[in-house]
């Protein structure tokens, strides 16, 4: 189901009737899920909840908080994210149950963003497709890239050997019922590794499990000095990324490629460990 919210601009207290002039979000529910997406706003993705249980960061600083998407490599682009992607107003569109966001192209990457958002309500999850279009007038090479920012928080695990994630020894990841897992730490420092993964990747913290499944790429194919499975954590105890891209693809001017992510969001227990009991929950939903 897809709900259309109202946010108040706070400074003229602005009614949901006046919605077309007011910042708007957009509600997908299925069984005791909902996710938020806040399409005045880079349709990031602000909320994910189990029930009144939220899973994502909820934090306010810039770029600690929610759900986005950019283009991979990072080196194309640097610092700070594109924002015609991250940060700009999407058009909107509903066609047949799924919800539709488009950004405007970018003056300097030459693309175009659409997030299609929508729900299976037997399988309990939401699938979000990303889709890539060369609006430029040369052949480009780009990957999809989803980030996932939840709380320091819980636990992190996906299928990758332990010894191969790299760099070795920045975060403590375990090896246990032949996956690789990270209960989060805090230090100092900002922190990130890269993983060859396959095709998931999990968090559960405070009796909630997100389980993220997406293609399982080769060693060859994601971007230039990146990975299918990255972890980022913040310096401190503020908030970790939880990063999956896609292959590195070459468009003509004019191509798109597409990726689709798929969202479950289940019960688990509150103080959950590396566990076979763990893994085949997300094997089960996978």
């Amino acid at each position: 189901m897809i709900k259309k919210t109202c946010i108040m601009a706070i400074a003229a207290m602005l009614s949901c009737q006046m919605m077309a002039q007011t910042p708007s979000t957009y509600v997908l529910t299925t069984g005791d899920v909902s996710m938020t997406i806040d399409a005045e706003h880079g349709a990031r993705i602000t909320s994910l909840k189990y029930g009144d249980k939220e899973v994502i960061s909820q934090l306010r600083w810039p770029e600690s908080f929610g759900s986005t998407f950019w283009t991979s490599p990072q080196k194309e682009w640097n610092w700070p994210p594109v924002p015609e992607y991250d940060k700009q107003p999407y058009n909107v569109r509903e066609e047949n149950g799924t919800l539709i966001m488009t950004s405007n192209v970018s003056q300097r990457m030459k693309y175009r963003i659409e997030k299609k958002f929508s729900v299976d309500e037997k399988a309990n999850a939401i699938d979000i497709t990303y889709s890539i279009t060369n609006e430029g007038d040369e052949e480009r090479r780009v990957a999809p890239w989803e980030i996932t920012r939840v709380p320091n928080a819980g636990l992190i695990f996906f299928d990758a050997p332990t010894e191969a994630i790299t760099p070795a020894g920045l975060m403590d990841f375990r090896a246990s019922e032949g996956i690789s897992w990270y209960q989060p730490d805090a230090t100092n420092e900002n922190r990130k590794i890269n993983a060859d993964a396959k095709g998931w990747l999990a968090y559960a913290n405070d009796g909630v499990l997100l389980i993220k499944k997406f293609a399982d790429l080769m060693p060859s194919e994601p971007a230039p000095d990146e990975a299918e499975v990255q972890v980022y954590v913040n310096r401190g105890k503020t908030y970790i990324e939880l990063e999956s891209q896609g292959a590195y693809t070459s468009l003509k001017p004019g191509e798109t490629l597409s990726w689709a992510v798929r969202w479950i969001v289940l019960p688990c227990d509150a103080d959950a460990s590396p566990s076979k009991s763990l893994k085949d929950i997300v094997m089960k939903a996978i």
